[in-house]
């Protein structure tokens, strides 16, 4: 299953989006894909992600999958002006 789900992305990613690897890992609920991106800029990756998922979406579906909506994990020691909702850590 996480090859087929490789497979297709990489399928039916344009050179033009700077795939330059991905990695798929069964999920609770699903599978979660990471995407290394070759990018000019942080908000450039994050358009390109979405290009490459968004390009996926259609070949997921005719093999069974949902894809569901793509969020971005920060990396260790990334910092974020925004606080944990209450009572997280």
């Amino acid at each position: 299953m996480l090859a087929l789900v490789s497979d297709l992305i990489w399928a039916h990613t344009p050179a033009v989006h700077g795939l330059e690897h991905l990695r798929t890992k069964a999920a609770a609920d699903g599978v979660d894909v990471y995407l290394f991106l070759r990018a000019t800029s942080e908000a450039a990756a994050l358009t390109q992600a979405h290009a490459i998922l968004d390009g996926a979406r259609a070949p997921l579906r005719a093999h069974g999958y949902r894809p569901g909506e793509p969020h971005r994990e920060r990396s260790p020691g990334e910092h974020s002006d925004r606080h944990p909702p209450s009572g997280c850590p």
